[in-house]
């Protein structure tokens, strides 16, 4: 008797379509698992626990790293044949780890509970990277490559409008315990990883109801060099590689320092710090579907020409949010930037992804995606430890540039730039990013046009969004959406009948990570 996770010989027309409406509904609950566990809320946990600069270097450095554990999971998709049920059981075994961590520092106390977090993560990145390592094959097959850039976009807005919710009901809910049991933090974040945990594994739930189409057979049995030497080999994927690896190190050497940042040399509150991370997903959201009509309509990398540039002014801007305190332009510079950073973000996370699905040749996804991750998992990796390593020898440092004038009337001086700390690792990001935007004009992409092109069409498509929020019906919109989304996210769900899986096998599975981040890429982290 075949067991339920065997994959069908094909797949109809039908079961694509019930198979992406579970792919949208494992991206929900993996969002909303993100949300809870991850982000502002893990870094305040760590926080709250005493991690130092270095502890969370550590922490932003586990997930791209224990991507390496991608080079073995070829192996073991290659050997099982099987990704629905590599899937299901990496997952699985990710998602309770968070059980442990949110227990913790009851059970263990503060300091050992740092240990037990970097632990843990480790293996909840571990299982994690196994399971997106047989995830992004399985979705290179299944979905269909017309609608690719669409789909991807409609999975990431309403996951995003959901996290926007659950960000909004969280930091509420944290401000609540905080005020009314202020010496018991940690237990707060502890029952908030719990939720996660559960929003998780049902995400796991929909991975295994999702249908799986048999995996082309190996022309030969290769051995582990020649297998990741192949995308070596193709010119074009090499240089999609160099991009990447360059962009993940930058983006990595100041995205992971953001928060710290705000919370220590800003001082800014909990829920100003989430509220300006719904000011980003809120046009994350409302761009996702602009830039996914962009990716199918023209190409990923006339989508990365333009959001790229735009991500990397975001990140020297935060050099500017003090002059050099805190001063009266701090707060409108840094809604600005979570709002560029937030349309130019979702841009980049979904033609990123998109690009290296679409240069992966079909039936060689596992391993040509796998060697991409690799390699940026290394550069990704490496960034955060470095920051988190130097932050406290540049704590002592400082450069300082001030025009002062003087005249018979008195001395008038005015800042204009002061680096401390974390303003050098922007500055470096900054400059690293433009290197790797170099690299990216070097790939060729089928469909790509000039960014003029697209420059005028998201003028239009900027002058009609404004058009529509200047009306009081586009101003109710704008502040019902999150409520639209989850009624879109229900409404997305088949009914569970025997009908909607005719001609896949029986699918008596038990219920059903990061799938990360990432908000985290439509691979899974």
């Amino acid at each position: 008797m075949k067991h339920p996770f065997q994959p069908s010989e094909t797949l109809s027309e039908q079961d694509i379509q019930n198979g992406l409406a579970y792919v949208i509904k494992d991206g929900v609950a993996s969002q909303a698992m993100g949300i809870l566990t991850g982000g502002a809320f893990l870094m305040a946990f760590a926080i709250n626990l005493g991690a130092s600069n270095l502890v969370i270097g550590l922490l932003a450095a586990i997930g791209p790293l224990s991507q390496l554990i991608q080079l073995p999971a070829i192996f073991l998709v290659e050997k099982v044949r099987n990704r629905r049920l590599v899937t299901v059981a990496a997952a699985t075994l990710s998602r309770l780890c968070w059980l442990v961590i949110a227990v913790a520092p009851f059970l263990f106390g503060p300091e050992a509970a740092i240990t037990i977090l970097l632990v843990l993560l480790v293996a909840v990145s571990a299982f994690g990277a196994i399971g997106g390592c047989s995830w992004n094959s399985w979705m290179r097959d299944l979905i269909p490559e017309t609608v690719m850039g669409g789909f991807f976009s409609k999975r990431m807005r309403i996951g995003t409008g959901v996290g926007i919710v659950l960000s909004l009901l969280a930091a509420a809910y944290l401000d609540a315990w905080k005020k009314f049991l202020p010496d018991e933090e940690l237990a707060g974040y502890s029952i908030l990883f719990v939720v996660g945990v559960a929003a998780g594994l049902l995400g796991v739930y929909y991975l295994a109801r999702t249908p799986e189409a048999r995996m082309v057979p190996a022309d030969e049995k290769l051995h582990i060099f020649k297998l990741l030497s192949q995308p070596f080999q193709d010119e074009n994927f090499r240089k999609l590689m160099a991009f990447m690896c360059s962009w993940n190190f930058a983006v990595n050497l100041a995205g992971p320092f953001f928060m710290v940042y705000m919370l220590r040399r800003l001082e800014l509150p909990m829920s100003l710090i989430i509220a300006l991370g719904i000011v980003s997903q809120v046009f994350n959201f409302l761009f996702l579907k602009v830039w996914g009509r962009y990716t199918d309509r023209f190409s990923n990398k006339s989508v990365l020409s333009i959001c790229g540039p735009l991500f990397m002014v975001t990140i020297l801007a935060w050099v500017f949010t003090t002059m050099p305190d805190v001063y009266i332009l701090t707060i409108p510079l840094l809604v600005l930037i979570h709002i560029v950073m937030g349309l130019a973000g979702a841009g980049v996370s979904l033609a990123s992804g998109n690009i290296a699905l679409k240069l992966a040749p079909r039936g060689q996804a596992t391993t040509f995606l796998a060697a991409n991750t690799i390699v940026n998992s290394v550069a990704a990796g490496v960034a955060p430890i470095l920051g988190g390593q130097f932050a406290d020898f540049f704590s002592s440092r400082q450069i300082d540039w001030t025009l002062k004038y003087l005249g018979p009337e008195g001395e008038f001086s005015l800042p204009t730039l002061n680096l401390q700390q974390w303003d050098f690792f922007f500055v470096l990001a900054f400059l690293i990013g433009l290197y790797a935007l170099h690299r990216l004009a070097l790939i060729k992409e089928v469909g790509e046009v000039d960014e003029d092109i697209i420059l005028q069409h998201l003028l239009g498509e900027m002058r009609s969004q404004v058009r529509t929020l200047s009306t009081v019906e586009g101003i109710r919109q704008m502040v019902s959406f999150p409520f639209v989304t989850l009624r879109t996210a229900v409404g997305n769900m088949p009914p569970q009948t025997p009908a909607a899986n005719t001609t896949l096998e029986p699918q008596e599975t038990e219920s059903d990570e990061e799938a990360e981040e990432p908000t985290n890429r439509p691979a899974r982290q």
